[in-house]
């Protein structure tokens, strides 16, 4: 459903200015770099179960509690970080997620090591562009079959909290498919100026 606001028609976010400016210089934007691809991973784990606004308010203290996605220095966290981030109120507490974080940053370094960058692996799955934009949400798929391809080979390589569904949400926010909506102001550009 596209909503206008200040006379710009967005698919989502319109009527908070954090989720607006992240509808419009974020979302859908390709993204690259093993940090940078580390911090939509385990931003999209953490999502699960919240609503994507939670985890973009609490993100700055993400980036501040995970040293900035770097990760070879979330990979050396030990079970007194995890005991600090649990006691952190400016991210999500819980255990799983946060170990999944830690997790997911040694099995980067892990690709690393072996040759291959998370950036490579991730961006190998992209499907060939849309040319006909969907024009209702019900009509954008919850996963597909390179989503579902990309969550195989990310668990082939340690990583966890990479389901088929999570998956395509990351490869929707970091541009490797444009799903913004028919009429939308970001349908035709990669970031707004």
């Amino acid at each position: 459903m596209i909503t206008e606001t200040n006379d710009l028609r967005r698919c989502f976010g319109s009527g908070d200015p954090l989720y607006e400016a992240y509808h419009d210089h974020e979302w859908g934007v390709p993204v690259h770099g093993d940090a940078a691809l580390l911090e939509r991973i385990v931003l999209e784990g953490a999502q699960s179960g919240l609503s994507w606004i939670t985890i973009l308010r609490k993100r700055e203290s993400y980036r501040t509690a995970f040293r900035g996605f770097d990760p070879d220095a979330v990979a050396a966290f030990g079970a007194a970080d995890v005991e600090r981030l649990l006691h952190d109120p400016g991210i999500v507490r819980n255990r799983l997620k946060i170990e999944s974080a830690i997790v997911n940053a040694r099995a980067t370094v892990a690709l690393r090591e072996s040759g291959r960058s998370l950036e490579e692996l991730f961006w190998s799955y992209a499907p060939p562009p849309r040319t006909t934009p969907y024009a209702t949400w019900s009509e954008v798929p919850s996963s597909t079959p390179e989503s579902a391809a990309l969550a195989k080979a990310l668990k082939k390589a340690g990583f966890v909290f990479v389901g088929p569904t999570t998956m395509y949400a990351a490869m929707q926010a970091c541009g490797l498919v444009n799903d913004h909506l028919e009429g939308c102001i970001a349908r035709d550009r990669q970031a707004l100026p």
